[in-house]
């Protein structure tokens, strides 16, 4: 079996076989029933908004269910959750900044071109 989704790790919602939104898993917790899970999305679209499915772990897994006679399938991407969020590292000059925690700061705006 695949590796289950985790927290913070990116999805692809599949309704009818069609991509239909991407969200972000935002927290997975036990459900009362075994092997059933509360898991919430962070659909990402505008607005914003977040739903919580209960989902066996095949389903979080990119098993098919169904959803009001719809079929629905997850699709975990490939290089999201806490791995993708490690910044590239680049040869040469960088214009990016460290801030006080030590963290990276990149300019969008305003950058001077080589």
């Amino acid at each position: 079996m695949r590796c289950m989704a985790a927290i913070g790790d990116i999805v692809l919602a599949y309704r009818d076989d069609q991509p239909a939104f991407f969200a972000r898993i935002e927290d997975i917790r036990a459900d009362n029933r075994p092997e059933w899970y509360h898991v919430k999305l962070l659909v990402l679209q505008v607005p914003v908004i977040e739903v919580v499915w209960i989902l066996r772990e095949a389903y979080i897994n990119g098993a098919a269910f169904t959803m009001d006679g719809m079929p629905i399938r997850l699709e975990k991407i490939a290089g999201s959750g806490s791995q993708a969020t490690q910044p590239p590292k680049t040869a040469g000059k960088s214009t990016a900044k460290a801030d006080e925690g030590g963290t990276k700061v990149v300019p969008l705006f305003g950058r001077k071109k080589d």
